[in-house]
């Protein structure tokens, strides 16, 4: 196939909105810079295959979108983003900023189903003032999702304790949602809303890290702000004054919150530290073993060297498992993406007879000859 009359300004405006170079995009190509910079400038033109590669596996974007008479406009993702530094925001790569978009479209598909108005009876972001100490903050947000201490460590084990907290936080008005991010230096994000705040986590990294992330994630909520948790947080040094206390305490409340001081400080008396009882007091509170460690070491129980011994074997063993991990169903694994509320509630409207089966597969995102195999997997 031939050379196509695309859009040069709508190929420029996708490269930018990804954080892309013309280098970038021409080694992903494997053509030279000045063949994409011909593009952009409408001396020469892609042909079809190559657009769509452009579009789906680059840019991530609807191949449709690069005939519009002119670049769309798109209210940033980044609007609520203060403590993410702006050096960080150009370096996110362009699956990730797809996921920021998903997520907004997301919160429309919410807006409509639920006739922009939450469901919740008492949302938490307005049940908690982010105002209070750490520990002030930790035991309201503990009051108003009802779950005590006796409940969480009464989970059988951590699969079960991330079910028991997604549901909770959606019983209370926040929407989590899961994707495979392929970065595995970012663990998830929320992007904040009045209405309809959602939570992304990503599904590759172990349960324990996506609990921490929910809790780090609704610290931002409460803040009224969106986030994203990195796995590494050098980036910390690039922020100052009030956000770099909101994203300090952001770490600090989803610790505090999962491993409560009194408790911690009452069960680690006496205890001599070793891999197996930190193991077995992460297992108690279904968090990592890095959380343990990390209070460990913040009360001088442990020196730094022995923290990043732990950290460096344990990401090895991480890392070993991954490899030899295999898939999943696809059914499942896409209704355990959206959740059993958000499920719930586009297959409500179906079958209410107000939207066709059409539109269902919309808000799901999948075909339409995919509906019965991810609603068998729901009733599951």
């Amino acid at each position: 196939m031939g050379k196509i009359s695309v859009n040069p300004a709508i190929l420029t405006w996708a490269r930018k909105s990804a954080n892309l170079s013309c280098e970038d995009v021409a080694q992903k190509m494997k053509k030279p810079a000045e063949t994409i910079q011909s593009w952009e400038s409408g001396q020469m033109s892609p042909t079809y295959v190559q657009l769509e590669k452009l579009a789906y596996q680059i840019y991530k974007r609807p191949i449709a979108v690069f005939f519009f008479p002119q670049p769309p406009k798109e209210e940033s993702q980044f609007k609520s983003f203060r403590t993410l530094p702006e050096r960080e925001r150009h370096k996110l790569p362009p699956n990730i900023l797809h996921l920021l978009r998903k997520a907004q479209a997301m919160q429309i598909n919410l807006e409509e189903l639920c006739a922009s108005r939450n469901p919740a009876q008492r949302k938490i972001w307005e049940e908690v003032a982010p105002g209070q100490s750490l520990n002030q903050s930790a035991t309201r947000v503990r009051n108003v999702l009802g779950v005590s201490l006796e409940e969480q460590v009464s989970w059988k084990n951590v699969d079960s304790a991330l079910k028991h907290w997604r549901a909770v936080l959606e019983g209370k008005g926040v929407f989590v949602f899961k994707e495979a991010f392929g970065q595995p230096e970012i663990s998830g994000f929320c992007l904040y809303d009045d209405e309809f705040p959602v939570i992304y986590l990503n599904n590759a990294m172990p349960k324990t890290r996506q609990i921490f992330t929910l809790f780090h994630e609704l610290a931002h909520l409460l803040f009224g702000t969106g986030g994203i948790d990195k796995v590494e947080d050098d980036y910390l040094g690039l922020l100052s004054g009030v956000d770099l206390q909101i994203e300090r305490f952001c770490n600090r409340f989803a610790a505090a919150f999962l491993v409560p001081d009194s408790d911690f400080d009452r069960r680690i008396d006496g205890y001599k530290f070793d891999e197996y009882s930190i193991y077995e007091l992460a297992k108690r509170y279904s968090v990592s073993r890095e959380v343990v460690l990390r209070k460990l070491r913040d009360r001088h129980l442990i020196n730094s060297e022995t923290y990043r011994t732990y950290v460096s074997k344990w990401a090895d063993e991480l890392g070993s498992r991954k490899k030899n991990s295999g898939g999943g169903n696809y059914y499942s694994t896409r209704a355990s993406y959206l959740g059993k509320q958000y499920l719930n509630l586009a297959f409500g409207k179906y079958y209410q007879n107000q939207i066709s089966i059409g539109q269902l597969a919309d808000y799901l995102n999948v075909r339409v000859s995919n509906i019965s195999g991810i609603e068998e997997a729901m009733s599951r």
